[in-house]
C-alpha cells in the first residue's frame, strides 16, 4: 500500500524493508573477531580503561560489535540525534546560514566543545531541517555534523518515520558504536529506538510533569504521549536535576536514570559583575508564556512601579503576539521600564549579566532552567520558584531567594526582601555558595558525566536488545 506521505522522499524502499528484518540480523555487524570464549582485560590493552571497567571480562554472550570495539582500540562513535542548534554556530557554512535561528540549545554546545578535546571520542551530529536544497555535511573542530533535509509537515505526520528511515540510512555508512537521543520533542528517543543500536536518551524536559501543572499546546500534548511510549523502553537515561531523577524512578520504577548536569556556557564563569542598584535592575531570561509565568512577572512588577524605583530587561525569543498581548494589560509607564533583547548569543548574553542587580524567574514548571545556572554561575542573585529542579541551585539567603510556585503575592514578597537583603539587593552573593555552584555545575565536571554514561551503556549491550 503506498503511504502519500512518504512518496517525495529521495530515498528507495529498502530501508524500509529492512526495518522488518529480525532482530537477531539487525544486530549483526559484518565486521567478525575472534570466537575465544574470552578476553582478559590485558588483551583488550590500554582502551579498557576508557571504555570498559578494568574488572570488565567480555563473554561469549555479549554482541561481536562490543568485543571488536575493545579490540580495536578505536575511538568510540556517537551518534547524536539533535535538534542542534546549528545555526547559532559562528562560522556557519554558506548553505546553511539562511536558516533561521531556533532555541539555543547551549548546553549541547557546551558539551560538544569539551568532548572536541577527548581523542577516546568521534562525534556525529545528525539533525533535519526543511530549509535547505539538500543534505549537507562538515567537519568542524573534529566533529562531522550531518544536517538533512525532510519536510516539517511529513515529519510529524509520520510519526518520525521519515526522520527514522532518513537517519537509518545514514546510520549504515557512519556505524555508530552507541546513539545519544536528546530529548523527546523532535522524536529522538523514539527514532534512536527503531534505528536497532544501542542508545541512551537524555531527557530535556518533562512533559508528563508539565502537564500536571500547566496546560499543553496541541503539539506538547502529542508529545507527551511519545514520551510514555519512549521513557519506559530507553536502555538508559540521563537528566540534569535530583528532582528529575527522582520523579522518573517514580513513575518508571524500571528505568536506568543517571543524573547528568547540564553546564553553562564558559562565559558565564568569566562574568565581571559591576551590579546597578539605583535604579534595581532586574532581569529575566527566558521564553514567554505561562509556563514561564511571564504573566506573573509583570503583574508583580506593575504593582511594585509605584514605590521601587527599577528597569527590566528581558531575554527571550521573540513572540509579538505575546508581547502584544501584555501591552493591552499594562501601562505605558510600565513598559517604558522594560526592554527586550532577541536571538543574542551566550557571550553577548553574559555581557548582559554584568550589571543587573537580580534575576528573576516566576516559573510554574521547570526541571533545570538554564537562565538560572547561568545566573548563579556569572554571580547574579536569583528570585525564582521553589519549583522542579531549582532548589539545586538556589541556596535561600546565599545566592537568592525561593518562594511558591504560581503564588503571586508571595513573589511579590521575594523580591522586596531581596531588594533589602544586605547582598541581593547589592546585586551580590556569598563567595563560598559561588565557587560551589560553579564546580558543581562546571563543562568539565559535565563531560565527565555524560561519558560515564557512555561507559555505562556500552558496559551492558545485551539492555539495548529490541524486544
Amino acid at each position: 500500500m503506498a503511504l502519500p506521505f512518504l512518496s517525495p522522499l529521495p530515498f528507495s524502499w529498502g530501508p524500509l524493508a529492512r526495518i522488518f528484518q529480525s532482530r537477531r540480523s539487525r544486530r549483526r555487524q559484518s565486521a567478525l573477531i575472534s570466537e575465544e570464549k574470552q578476553l582478559a582485560p590485558t588483551d583488550v590493552g590500554g582502551y579498557t580503561l576508557r571504555l570498559l571497567s578494568p574488572q570488565c571480562e567480555i563473554d561469549p554472550g555479549q554482541d561481536d560489535w562490543l568485543r571488536a570495539l575493545a579490540v580495536s582500540k578505536k575511538p568510540i562513535t556517537v551518534a547524536w540525534i539533535s535538534d542542534f542548534p546549528v545555526e547559532w554556530l559562528p562560522d556557519l557554512p554558506e548553505p546553511l546560514r539562511a536558516l533561521p535561528r531556533r532555541h539555543p540549545a547551549t548546553w549541547a554546545m557546551v558539551l560538544l566543545a569539551e568532548f572536541e578535546k577527548d581523542p577516546a571520542l568521534r562525534v556525529h551530529v545528525i539533525l533535519l531541517r526543511n530549509r535547505i536544497r539538500g543534505d549537507f555535511s562538515f567537519d568542524r573542530n573534529g566533529t562531522v555534523f550531518h544536517v538533512l533535509k525532510a519536510p516539517g509537515w511529513a515529519r510529524l505526520a509520520s510519526v518520525f518515520w521519515v526522520d527514522t528511515l532518513l537517519i537509518k540510512r545514514l546510520c549504515k555508512q557512519l556505524k555508530p558504536d552507541l546513539i545519544h537521543a536528546w530529548g523527546i520533542e523532535k522524536g529522538a528517543a523514539l527514532i534512536s529506538h527503531r534505528l536497532g543500536y544501542p542508545y541512551l536518551m537524555t531527557v530535556q524536559g518533562l512533559l508528563g510533569w508539565y502537564k500536571e501543572r500547566v496546560p499543553l499546546q496541541p503539539y506538547y500534548r502529542f508529545i507527551e504521549r511519545l514520551e510514555r511510549l519512549s521513557l519506559p523502553r530507553a536502555p538508559l537515561i540521563t537528566t540534569e536535576s535530583t528532582f528529575a531523577v527522582q520523579f522518573l524512578k517514580e513513575r518508571y520504577p524500571n528505568l536506568r536514570v543517571l543524573q547528568a548536569e547540564h553546564a553553562p556556557n564558559r562565559a558565564f564563569f568569566r562574568v565581571q559583575r559591576h551590579p546597578q542598584t539605583k535604579p534595581v535592575h532586574f532581569i529575566s531570561v527566558g521564553g514567554l508564556g505561562f509556563r514561564k509565568g511571564t504573566d506573573l512577572l509583570f503583574k508583580a512588577l506593575n504593582r511594585l512601579s509605584s514605590e521601587l524605583s527599577f528597569t527590566l530587561t528581558v531575554v527571550s525569543d521573540p513572540d509579538p503576539t505575546y508581547q502584544a498581548r501584555l501591552r493591552r494589560m499594562f501601562t505605558e509607564a510600565l513598559w517604558q521600564r522594560v526592554r527586550f533583547l532577541h536571538h543574542i548569543l551566550p557571550e553577548e548574553l553574559a555581557k548582559e549579566l554584568e550589571s543587573p542587580t537580580m534575576l528573576l524567574l516566576p516559573t510554574r514548571a521547570d526541571i533545570s532552567p538554564n537562565a538560572v545556572k547561568e545566573a548563579v554561575v556569572a554571580g547574579v542573585p536569583v528570585v525564582a520558584s521553589d519549583v522542579g529542579g531549582i532548589p539545586d541551585y538556589i541556596f535561600a539567603g546565599k545566592n537568592g531567594l525561593l518562594f511558591p510556585a504560581d503564588k503571586l503575592q508571595e513573589f511579590i514578597r521575594a523580591i522586596k526582601a531581596a531588594c533589602a537583603h544586605p547582598w541581593f539587593g547589592q546585586g551580590t552573593v556569598e563567595p563560598e555558595t559561588l565557587a560551589r555552584t560553579r564546580a558543581y555545575l562546571s563543562p568539565e565536571r559535565m563531560a565527565r558525566n555524560f561519558f560515564s554514561a557512555y561507559e555505562a551503556a556500552l558496559q551492558k549491550p545485551n539492555l539495548f536488545r529490541r524486544g
